[in-house]
């Protein structure tokens, strides 16, 4: 019972030190300039899909991304061929990127919906059901893929 209980709090520990760092900025590495496309976006609209994560990765994380990509890649080809929607990946606890955990209130991996209007944003999403809807792809597929294509309404 002893050794059960050390390797809880062993694993609590671990864990909570993970959470802390990724919501703290972590570790700096190399810098990774995602806002860098709003202020681009001198006029017009764009939406900007961020699929944050730290440089500590499991495979549902890894999983997140993919099912983002893939919900982005296959249903708005034609938004991002034009430059009316943008996929950036970005690890927030590269250098110059931890200020993303508080511009977004980020605690764990998230996808952010970012609205950017004449080179400000305007409005951004936290699709924070992506966790929940993980287990299941065809759900988590259609639930980014309504709030891309509400976004992009707004954008235009």
């Amino acid at each position: 019972m002893k050794k059960l209980f050390l390797v809880i709090l062993a694993a609590v520990a671990v864990i909570s030190t993970s959470f802390s760092v990724f919501a703290m900025g972590g570790v700096p590495k190399q810098s990774t300039s995602a806002h860098a496309d709003v202020a681009t976006i001198s006029k017009g609209s764009q939406v900007i899909a961020y699929y944050f994560h730290g440089t500590m990765r499991c495979p549902t994380c890894h999983k997140l991304e993919q099912y983002s990509k893939e919900a982005i890649e296959s249903n708005f080809k034609d938004a991002l061929d034009s430059g009316k929607l943008k996929f950036r990946e970005v690890n927030i606890d590269d250098k110059g990127n931890e200020h993303y955990g508080s511009d977004y209130q980020l605690y764990t991996k998230s996808l952010i919906l970012s609205l950017v209007k004449d080179g400000k944003e305007a409005k951004w999403v936290n699709l924070d059901k992506i966790w929940e809807y993980v287990g299941n792809k065809q759900r988590f597929i259609d639930y980014v893929k309504n709030a891309v294509s509400d976004l992009l309404k707004e954008a235009k």
